[in-house]
């Protein structure tokens, strides 16, 4: 995912069934490209247990977890989650009036002492800022985590439209690890 293209094999964007630009909703994060996907560089790592705060926002009863995860859970010593934490590597929002804050984690399966700088394609009518904007990765599967601040704008400036996309970028000298964002307004 975090390796598609958004460019088709013409070097042009990828078209929906109207033959205009494709929006997020009808690509996802684009066409999959399988050199690329043998040598990600930065990978969104998630494990089962991480799933447990989220199941248990949901309202599953504490057996219902244990059976999905196979071990005893207790909802009531868990802090629930909702789905955009979960550690994916896109991120989809609904967004109102009040900024939504993020936490990502990347686990480095490339190079190592590999320095990546964030490069941003901001949504219409949206602010965002990432923290830290530059990482460097020390060794192999090491882990590091960023945030993310989505900040509404004013609402005249999003016109007529409901929704706006854009992409998180962490770019290094060998690799460029894409997510697309998709904003919802209420």
């Amino acid at each position: 995912m975090t390796t598609a293209n958004t460019l088709n094999l013409g070097g042009t964007p990828i078209t929906d069934q109207r033959l205009l630009p494709a929006d997020v909703f009808a690509t996802g994060a684009g066409h999959v490209n399988p050199v690329k996907a043998n040598d990600p560089g930065l990978v969104y790592d998630i494990q089962p247990e991480d799933y447990v705060p989220y199941l248990c926002g949901l309202g599953y009863s504490d057996k219902e977890i244990g059976v999905i995860v196979q071990w005893k859970v207790k909802c009531s010593d868990v802090k629930s989650i909702p789905e955009a934490q979960l550690n994916y590597p896109s991120f989809s929002i609904l967004l109102g009036s009040e900024s939504q804050f993020y936490t990502r984690t990347l686990t480095n399966v490339g190079p190592v002492n590999a320095t990546y700088r964030v490069e941003l394609e901001v949504p219409l009518a949206l602010g965002m800022s990432v923290n830290p904007s530059v990482i460097t990765f020390s060794e192999i599967n090491e882990k590091i985590s960023y945030s993310v601040d989505f900040l509404p704008q004013v609402k005249e400036n999003r016109g007529n439209h409901t929704f706006a996309q854009g992409s998180l970028t962490w770019i290094s000298d060998k690799h460029a690890v894409r997510i697309p964002i998709s904003v919802i307004f209420k």
